[in-house]
């Protein structure tokens, strides 16, 4: 079995209302000095089989094809 984690992130300059959203929370709530609050997505998969070669390549594959939206999203795969 081999588990990874997925982190996918809006792209540098893609406004991120969510961000703001939970920035202007955090600054109501009485937490002073929060700066830019950017807001994300992960995913935890387990894969059958032992090939971490391929399970990296699926996920890869995953992503652009359902997980992020590539066109305003990045993301990153871990392996553990």
């Amino acid at each position: 079995m081999i588990k990874a984690r997925i982190t996918v992130t809006l792209k540098n300059g893609v406004l991120d209302p969510q961000g703001k959203a939970i920035e202007h929370a955090l600054s109501g709530l009485g937490f002073d000095g929060v700066g830019q609050v950017r807001q994300g997505k992960v995913f935890d998969v387990e894969l059958a089989g032992t090939d971490k070669a391929k399970a990296e390549a699926d996920l890869k594959t995953m992503c652009d094809k359902l997980l992020a939206n590539t066109v305003i999203e990045n993301f990153a795969v871990e392996i553990a």
